[in-house]
């Protein structure tokens, strides 16, 4: 099984502009249904997306592809036509919570903002707009979400990626990649990579693919990606103490971060003496979560979590 995402999930990408098809092609030849796109002026337009699968040589699956998407207007007439429960943002910063409102609006379920930059206020607005909407919003500032073999949206590397035991959640897309690879080597594989992004306003917390991953049979063991700044990982900690069943293993990036400096995404801020890396760990490491010391061992690590390593 898996979370979120899996081989039944119809995508729409929000933003066929350049990067909007290039990972539209990216996400077809892994698999993934794209059912649509969504662009105002392009409206009416049929893009075509063919070449060679990502599963080639498996036995079941095509090896080469030729795909027609159409074009809409509106989420709303794109979920209509196609019966989307996905959409994909692509869309410039000024316009992004705009576009993840209105995938809200037309009742799409999981909505997955890949645009960096987008204003902390519009994320509010959106977040506010969201609350009562029965809807799943990844990001921004995200990689996205991977099922193995199944499901891609975003732009995470899909050979990385293979079926396996042990979910992913990162606010780091790089480190992402990184845990997924070795979970790959270590023959572990995952059952869903989520990658809820840096951006001290998103929308999908480590909380909530704790719970998810608790709660889904195919999960045997959880790897989180944390980094300095804010408070989401002592949380998480609290969180793992209180509910999860299953074992943890973690890497909190940051560590060498010089004192008062900002590192990387805008929610890596240190502020008022909290959210450095060793309270982080410390809080881990006393709800029994096995932390890696470097991103070299985040593996071992889990492997050490299931008591295998």
């Amino acid at each position: 099984m898996s979370v979120l995402i899996n081989k039944d999930t119809k995508l729409l990408v929000q933003g066929m502009g350049g990067t909007g098809r290039f990972h539209a092609d990216k996400s077809i030849a892994y698999g993934t249904q794209v059912v649509g796109g969504v662009h105002p002026t392009r409206a009416g337009q049929t893009m075509t997306f063919e070449g060679e699968t990502d599963h080639s040589g498996v036995q079941g699956r095509a090896d080469t592809y030729q795909v027609d998407v159409p074009i809409f207007g509106t989420v709303q007439e794109a979920k209509a036509a196609t019966g989307a429960n996905a959409s994909v943002v692509f869309v410039p910063p000024p316009f992004a919570a705009d576009a993840i409102m209105e995938a809200a609006e037309a009742g799409i379920e999981v909505i997955v903002a890949i645009t960096e930059g987008v204003p902390i206020n519009d994320m509010v607005r959106a977040k506010r707009y969201l609350a009562d909407k029965d809807v799943r919003l990844v990001g921004p500032n995200c990689p996205g979400v991977i099922t193995p073999q199944e499901c891609r949206i975003g732009i995470m590397p899909g050979y990385i990626h293979t079926p396996g035991r042990i979910g992913v959640v990162s606010r780091s897309g790089t480190l992402t990649y990184e845990a997924v690879h070795q979970l790959t080597q270590n023959g572990l594989g995952q059952t869903t990579a989520i990658g809820i992004g840096g951006d001290p306003v998103n929308g999908t917390n480590f909380i909530d693919c704790l719970e998810m991953f608790n709660e889904d049979p195919a999960t045997e063991g959880v790897i989180m990606i944390g980094e300095i700044g804010g408070s989401a990982e002592e949380e998480a900690a609290a969180w793992i103490t209180e509910h999860m069943t299953k074992p943890v293993a973690g890497f909190i990036a940051g560590t060498t971060a010089p004192p008062g400096k900002r590192m990387g995404h805008a929610g890596a801020i240190i502020s008022g003496g909290k959210g450095t890396a060793a309270d982080k760990i410390a809080a881990l490491e006393a709800a029994g979560v096995v932390v890696a010391p470097t991103p070299t061992d985040m593996g071992s690590a889990m492997l050490q979590a299931l008591g295998e390593g």
